[in-house]
């Protein structure tokens, strides 16, 4: 499913140079253990990769790398300190799955500081998939944790900043761009074994200043998140209304089951929303990353900017620029 520089061009997605990734660490080994979004995916790696090596399933370790975002008031892009909607409510979605089928998810959860744990016990104690709302925040509360007012002092300003002109427009990378009143998305995180198991977590507070109610991609298996066993997994990040139109990430899995490479089948997916969507999505961000059974990874985004990070078996870290619609093209 090849598009041609013309039909690129005639999208507006013209060739510039694929920004430089911001953090750079020990180049890792060919296999991958563990690979996030975004630059401040490598600390959650290193979280989890101390939670595996001290025995921790890849479950342990995800839950545990996810949180490392969840707590920062500083990362208004997911948990403590995320922007709220536009009614001023801060809501957080999240989904964790590992490979033989079990998935569990919250979406549009208050006051609960750690959604991916939510979604763990929603997992492992409840036979559903996905809660929401209010239910979602019940549930919470019978598993034991507590509330947690997670309307910052800095959001709440930058929320009030927002309402005196009361326009969202998403902006490109803004995930990159610590700080910013826009800052929305997510952290995707993928596992893969030794043994080539698999399994994926996803955590966000999703669009600052969004309509109360909205759920974007991420706590959606198939859209924001998707693993497979025997073949491999895929996140998803951007503007998750364009994940969720083409089911994203079971479209990157299912190419990686038809043969193609992480990275093939990444860019498959984001050709596909190019040439579904033309002109609405040119100043929108949509990136995939995608791990195989392997450990061999791939990404590859509709803008330049998209960042994730790669951890290897040895515990080294590698901040990396995925390739994109506008910049540097190969095949394979």
């Amino acid at each position: 499913m090849e598009t041609s520089r013309r039909g690129a061009l005639a999208l507006g997605l013209g060739g510039i140079a694929v920004a430089a990734p911001a953090v750079a660490r020990a180049k890792p080994a060919a296999r991958a253990l563990f690979v996030s979004t975004w630059d401040f995916g490598a600390a959650a790696n290193d979280a989890a990769y101390a939670r595996w090596k001290a025995r921790g399933t890849l479950i342990d370790a995800l839950e545990v790398g996810a949180q490392v975002p969840e707590s920062d008031p500083t990362n208004h892009s997911v948990g403590y300190g995320g922007y709220p909607d536009r009614d001023g409510h801060v809501t957080l979605d999240a989904i964790i799955m590992d490979d033989a089928g079990n998935v569990g998810a919250v979406g549009a959860l208050e006051d609960i500081l750690h959604p991916i744990s939510v979604a763990r016990r929603v997992m492992e104690k409840t036979p559903h998939t996905l809660l929401v709302g209010e239910g979602a925040r019940q549930f919470a509360l019978s598993q034991g944790f507590q509330r947690v007012k997670l309307l910052t002092p800095e959001a709440e300003a930058a929320w009030r900043e927002w309402l005196k002109t009361a326009k969202y427009q998403p902006i490109a990378n803004s995930e990159n761009q610590r700080g910013s009143a826009l800052d929305h998305d997510t952290i995707g995180m993928l596992a893969c074994g030794p043994d080539g198991r698999l399994a994926g977590a996803c955590t966000t507070s999703g669009m600052a200043f969004k309509l109360r109610g909205r759920i974007g991609d991420s706590p959606q298996a198939g859209s924001g998140l998707f693993v497979e066993k025997g073949v491999g997994g895929a996140t998803a990040t951007g503007v998750g209304e364009e994940v969720t139109r083409i089911a994203g990430t079971a479209r990157v899995v299912a190419s990686m089951r038809a043969g193609m490479t992480p990275f093939a089948a990444c860019r498959e997916a984001v050709l596909h929303i190019a040439r579904l969507r033309g002109d609405a999505i040119k100043d929108v961000q949509v990136g995939f990353l995608a791990i195989n059974t392997r450990g061999e990874v791939g990404a590859y985004a509709l803008q330049p900017g998209f960042t994730f990070a790669v951890t290897d078996l040895q515990g080294r870290t590698e901040v990396r620029a995925a390739e994109s619609l506008k910049g540097p093209r190969r095949t394979k």
